[in-house]
């Protein structure tokens, strides 16, 4: 069971995150609705985790995420699930690629409609594992410019790639694409190859491809927000 702190606008979705967190065996210490409340009563709380919203009151643009990261500044460890409305990469990467990025994630809302999925995220989280919704990171590839080293992936290195980057193990890509480890390691070992990239695992392996994609973007001169 974790003991977290909710952050969420939303009169009805705070209440239905708090239910299904619940339900999920979890004990909910508060539910908020600005980035102050949340900063309060983490300090008061001391939960096992925080999951919240990128856009809070009074400006509805990144009042969520800011105070993340003023979390992040004062306790490193504390493990926070950041929800998004929208794919929004700046967003992803400005959490994600600071000095440390353990026991961190950010996922996109619809997610919440998969419980299993998103209960599952945020344990990793809670765990100090980081966690990149696939959705953030196919964006990122489809921004590419072909003259660029992932225009050299095949299109089931990509698959791999985007699912490496959620934080998936070896052995849960193989189980999810229906091959054999020996095929993952096989298609990681050419990817890191083709991209320049040190054969890492577990979060150094996620942050250097999120870190690598970024990167690539803000060089290609692309914006980082949908």
């Amino acid at each position: 069971m974790l003991r977290l702190i909710l952050a969420e606008d939303s009169v009805l979705l705070r209440a239905g995150l708090t239910e299904l967190l619940t339900r999920g065996g979890h004990q909910v210490l508060a539910a908020v609705g600005t980035a102050e409340e949340l900063v309060r009563a983490v300090e008061a709380q001391r939960p096992d985790a925080v999951v919240t919203d990128v856009r809070m009151p009074p400006g509805f643009r990144d009042e969520g995420l800011r105070a993340a990261l003023e979390l992040r500044s004062r306790d490193a460890s504390l493990p926070v699930l950041v929800l998004s409305q929208y794919v929004a990469t700046a967003y992803a990467t400005q959490l994600l690629t600071g000095a440390s990025a353990a026991g961190l994630g950010y996922l996109l809302k619809d997610r919440v409609g998969e419980v299993a999925e998103f209960l599952d995220a945020l344990q990793q989280v809670a765990a100090g594992r980081t966690v990149i919704d696939p959705e953030v990171v196919r964006v990122l590839l489809s921004r590419q410019s072909e003259q660029r080293p992932l225009a050299r992936l095949t299109p089931r290195e990509r698959e791999v790639l985007t699912l490496m980057a959620s934080g998936l193990n070896n052995q849960a890509l193989a189980a999810r694409l229906f091959i054999t480890e020996a095929a993952v390691v096989k298609h990681a070992s050419s990817i890191f190859m083709k991209l320049d990239l040190d054969a890492t695992e577990g979060n150094r392996r996620v942050l250097a491809v999120l870190a690598h994609l970024s990167g690539q973007e803000a060089r290609d001169g692309m914006p980082g927000l949908l």
